[in-house]
């Protein structure tokens, strides 16, 4: 059940598929300060969900990171791959909606047949799979195709109408604003995919509930996918926190820093000497 609480909660969820670097050090600290500034509490939650990149040695390495900053949270840490279980209860609530359809495409078949991108630039999915029969979608389930679960975004949106969701900027603090949201830019979304029952969109939104997130402060980059969340609060009927969008800590080439481009992570910083109010500086906080 969703928690309860008269003040602000406010939560920072990073994925244990790497080291964190400066970057992720800003969007902790700058959460852990908004909560400060609201007179709430700042939680830690564990993005564990996908089981080939998340590592254990890499959740303590976030922890000591954390605490190395000055930074502490209520216990115990919530953890992704422990609530499997009720990611997929959630996925059966909105196909007992009939909102959601087996998807058999392959990533290179959806490049080669997709003509748009959606906001992260990804090939936007062209709907190939959306029109089998059910005879067929049994038997290539039952054959063991590689499957996963796809959104009817259309047939979603027509059941909510017009969504909208509450923004605050460019302070934590400052008044509250209504922004319309566009889901229909995503296309048709996996939200499942066989072995694993849930999606980064899915798995946010359900976990936000149950936490009692108030407030979601969050790196520009993830705007557009507020959308997509919005639409699944309606959907599943869960609350939508209040969104606060703030700047990225971007590389001498003017990109947002990345594990995957091997942005120096916080440990090696700590190793050349440096201090926490020497990340703070360097991040502006």
């Amino acid at each position: 059940m969703p928690q309860t609480s008269s003040k602000p909660i406010l939560r920072f969820a990073p994925s244990p598929n790497g080291l964190l670097h400066i970057g992720h050090a800003f969007s902790a600290l700058y959460t852990w300060n908004a909560a400060a500034a609201l007179g709430g509490t700042a939680l830690l939650r564990i993005e564990d969900t996908d089981p080939e990149r998340s590592k254990p040695e890499f959740v303590t390495a976030i922890i000591e990171d954390l605490h190395w900053l000055g930074l502490h949270w209520p216990e115990p840490v919530m953890q992704q791959s422990t609530r499997f279980d009720i990611y997929a209860a959630a996925g059966n609530d909105l196909r007992d909606q009939h909102l959601l359809y087996p998807c058999f495409c392959s990533r290179s078949a959806i490049a080669a047949a997709s003509t748009q991108t959606d906001p992260d630039g990804a090939p936007l999915y062209p709907g190939t799979c959306k029109h089998l029969n059910r005879g067929e979608q049994i038997e290539r389930l039952k054959r063991g195709d590689p499957v996963q679960f796809r959104l009817d975004t259309t047939a979603a949106l027509s059941r909510v109408g017009m969504l909208t969701f509450t923004v605050v900027g460019p302070l934590v603090t400052d008044r509250p604003q209504i922004r319309h949201a566009r889901p229909e830019r995503w296309g048709d979304v996996v939200l499942q995919r066989k072995g694993t029952p849930t999606s980064y969109h899915l798995s946010c939104v359900v976990d936000d509930a149950a936490q009692g997130i108030t407030h979601v402060t969050r790196g520009r980059d993830m705007e557009p996918a507020t959308d997509l969340h919005v639409l699944l609060q309606m959907l599943l009927g869960l609350p939508s926190p209040i969104y606060h969008f703030h700047k990225l800590i971007l590389d001498d080439a003017g990109r947002k820093l990345a594990k995957s481009r091997g942005s120096e992570n916080l440990a090696s910083l700590r190793a050349k000497g440096w201090t926490p109010k020497d990340v703070r500086q360097a991040v502006g906080l």
